[in-house]
């Protein structure tokens, strides 16, 4: 995953892109490799701020500027006042009804944690720490194009795989 914007000339295979992974700072903003498609897996490691309001997770299609694209796979809100997990999409400008539903919430401030996004051929599968924590089906089903993952809010990154 390269890391986006002004100040990253990353390209694989620099010495710059080494470094990589010691510059996850957020707000973040890194392109996909060939974009999604059944099989690949992301994952996000990181630490939650001791005192944390939300933070938010998207995969979006295209870098866009300072915000996400119109078209957004997915956005993940955890929001820590009341312990939800919100998810939901946008398809050209117009973004779906949100889903809060899940069977736990896993996020503990000042916690370290790990988030592993599977793509499978209907739906996007979110693990935390290991345990499922939801489905969501796809509103974007051209995959490859959902190429950009967008990280910003109460959360330090450690790593990208």
């Amino acid at each position: 995953m390269e890391r986006a914007g002004t100040e990253d000339k990353k390209r694989p295979g620099s010495a710059a892109s080494d470094s990589l992974s010691k510059n996850l700072s957020v707000p973040f903003r890194g392109h996909i490799s060939g974009g999604l498609r059944p099989g690949k897996r992301l994952q996000l490691v990181g630490m939650i701020d001791p005192k944390p309001d939300r933070f938010y997770v998207a995969l979006t299609c295209g870098i866009g500027s300072e915000r996400p694209p119109e078209d957004v796979a997915i956005e993940l809100c955890v929001r820590f006042k009341d312990r939800q997990v919100q998810r939901r999409a946008c398809v050209g400008g117009v973004w779906g009804s949100s889903q809060s539903d899940a069977p736990f919430f896993p996020f503990i401030r000042g916690q370290p944690f790990r988030l592993e996004i599977h793509c499978e051929q209907s739906r996007l599968r979110f693990f935390v720490d290991g345990e499922k924590l939801f489905d969501f089906s796809h509103k974007i089903t051209c995959l490859n194009q959902i190429d950009t993952l967008w990280v910003r809010g109460s959360v330090a990154l450690t790593k990208l795989a």
